[in-house]
Formats: C-alpha cells, sequence, structure tokens
C-alpha cells in the first residue's frame, strides 16, 4: 500500500503534495488547477479551485495501481468536509473513530474533525473512484453576508461554531441520486474564463445546499422519493435474494415494490444505486447469468432453461442471449460441449 502525506487543505497545496508522489503533471488556468497522472501508479485527474468565505473544492477522478492511503495532517485549520462518492467507495478513518468506516457510492457525508487530527483516506486497488471534497473554513464562511447559518440544525450549526472545537462532528447520511446528477453537471463543465468560473462556483453552492437539506431531512426522520436509507438499501439486498430464488416467477416493478415494503419509485432508486440499472434490466441480466450456468453445466433442453428461468419465448431468449454474449445458446452449447 503506497502511502501519501497531506499538510493542507489549500488546494494548490494539496495537489503539489500529491504530485510529490505521483510525479503527474500540474497545470492551473483560470483560477482552476489541475493534476494529470498516467503512470506505474495508476491514472486519473485530481483538480481544485478556491473561492471566497473558505470554500473550495477539490475533486478526485483517479484509478491508482495499489491500495493508497491519503493522510491528511492539519494543524492551522478545522475544515467542515462536504464528500460526495460518485463512483467507487472509500475507506475512512481518523484518530477519534474506534474502526474504518467505508463511505459508498451516492452517500452523502459531512465531517468535521478535531484540529490536529489525522484523516485517512484509503482509495481501493484498480477501482476508479470519483469523489468531490467540498472544503469550508467555518470562521471564513461566517464573515459571510447573508450566511443564515443561524437556520441549520443544531448539529450542524455547531459545526460551523467554535463550539465544535473540542468534539468532532460526522453525518454518514443517506444515497441520493439528485446530488449525484448534480456533481455529474459540474464535472461535465465545458466552459471558460469568466463563465467557468462562475458556472463551477454556482454549481458548487447548489451541491453544498442539497447536501445541508439531505442532512436536515435526515435528522428530521423526513423521507424523500430522491434518498435512499440504509434501511432501504439493506431491503433491496435481502429482495435481490428473493429475486435469484423465484427467478422462474412472474417478477414485476409493482410486485417486488410491495414484497420490499417501499414505493416502485423509490426501489427503481435503490436499484439505480446499488446496481446502476433499473429492476427489470437487472432481472433481466439476472436470467441470462443464470442460463448461461445452466447451458454449461446441464444437460437441460434450450427450451427447458428458457422456461426454468421465466422466458415465455424461445426466439426472444436466443436474441437478448445473443445481444449479450454475441453467441447463440445453441451455438455457445456446442462450443462448450467442444472444449469437453
Amino acid at each position: 500500500m503506497q502511502k501519501i502525506e497531506i499538510h493542507s487543505i489549500d488546494g494548490v497545496e494539496i495537489l503539489e503534495q500529491l504530485n510529490a508522489h505521483l510525479k503527474g503533471k500540474l497545470t492551473d488556468q483560470w483560477g482552476e488547477h489541475v493534476l494529470e497522472f498516467d503512470n506505474e501508479f495508476g491514472k486519473g485527474v485530481v483538480r481544485s479551485i478556491v473561492f471566497d468565505w473558505g470554500v473550495s473544492l477539490v475533486d478526485y477522478d483517479v484509478s491508482f495501481v495499489q491500495d493508497t492511503k491519503i493522510v491528511f495532517s492539519i494543524k492551522k485549520a478545522n475544515p467542515i468536509e462536504f464528500i460526495f462518492i460518485s463512483e467507487g467507495k472509500l475507506d475512512y478513518t481518523n484518530n477519534t473513530e474506534e474502526r474504518p468506516y467505508t463511505f459508498e457510492r451516492y452517500q452523502n457525508i459531512i465531517i468535521s474533525t478535531q484540529k490536529f487530527s489525522k484523516e485517512t483516506y484509503i482509495f481501493p486497488k484498480t477501482a476508479a473512484v470519483k469523489v468531490n471534497f467540498i472544503y469550508v473554513l467555518p470562521g471564513e464562511y461566517a464573515k459571510k453576508k447573508n450566511n443564515n447559518l443561524s437556520y441549520l440544525s443544531k448539529s450542524l450549526f455547531a459545526a460551523f461554531t467554535e463550539e465544535n472545537e473540542k468534539s468532532p462532528y460526522k453525518h454518514y447520511g443517506n444515497y441520493n441520486l439528485k446530488i449525484a446528477d448534480q456533481i455529474k453537471q459540474l464535472q461535465e463543465s465545458y466552459e471558460s474564463g469568466i463563465v467557468r468560473t462562475l458556472s463551477i462556483e454556482g454549481q458548487l453552492n447548489l451541491i453544498l445546499a442539497m447536501q445541508m437539506l439531505e442532512h436536515n431531512n435526515y435528522e428530521n426522520d423526513l423521507a424523500l422519493p430522491e434518498s435512499l436509507s440504509k434501511e432501504d438499501i439493506k431491503k433491496i439486498h435481502n429482495l435481490s435474494g428473493f429475486i435469484i430464488d423465484n427467478i422462474s416467477e412472474p417478477l414485476s416493478v409493482q410486485s417486488l415494490a410491495t414484497k420490499a415494503g417501499m414505493s416502485p419509485k423509490k426501489l427503481q432508486l435503490g436499484f439505480r444505486v446499488l446496481y446502476s440499472k433499473s429492476v427489470n434490466e437487472y432481472i433481466r441480466q439476472l436470467k441470462l447469468e443464470i442460463s448461461r450456468d445452466y447451458i454449461k453445466n446441464t444437460d437441460d433442453s434450450i427450451s427447458e432453461i428458457v422456461y426454468n428461468i421465466g422466458f415465455k419465448s424461445r426466439s426472444y431468449f436466443s436474441k437478448i442471449f445473443s445481444e449479450r454474449y454475441g453467441i447463440l445458446p445453441t451455438e455457445y452449447r456446442k462450443k462448450i460441449k467442444a472444449k469437453d
């Protein structure tokens, strides 16, 4: 495992200290600083930009060759970190955590550690990770006119004041695809000059607002259609097992939603978060994977296999099997037998 130590939350300094290890290329334009690397350490882009009132962005789109531990040891600042992963996952720990915590894809994370703490983020090897860090320096942000900090929940408001100097703050929240969609727009911003800078700042403020809103809804136990709780995720995991056990039965979105005890809309959202597919796409892929195993490991006829996985039409099955694997089911069986 490679270890990279960072001693700043200044975006430029973070990139410089990363680059001391990653040996990439640093560039800057319109106040935005970019580190690009493609070598024996991995491949990726890290960019940063700093705005007024103590707000800055560091955005990672990376894949490391080996597990990579990035350790932040910051003495001069105690920022609030708004973190959102749009691809992959990260393991996280700090001085006060008894055990590591895994930050999941699409999960809303807000943390603020004690001063002089060490924070460790572990990027898993060979895995693509896209993660946004929005840093907010509370003392600077409090100077902003019309900051409206008093409208925050009590716990988050405390993180924006000196009250949190002795007590770390953490919010490991729900899963939210609306935030993911907004971050995607931020990452796909192709403007230039002042238009680009204003666009990034505007989108950054919107993402901050959405993360704060999710936090407020979480604390007030408000279930919104675009958010998923950990309990929702658990239900969908359990439902996946039910689908496998009943793959030959008719499985509609409505019947599965009823089984899981959630709305069809939330069920679809959950499958997008967990599997990046709609419910029907997930079921179809599962049927094809099971059918391939049947063809390979049993003597059942193609017609029997079609029946066993719940398809009514053999011709339709052959069509989608060929689209998926580039070979007809009958030809696939011949190929397997030829190898034997």
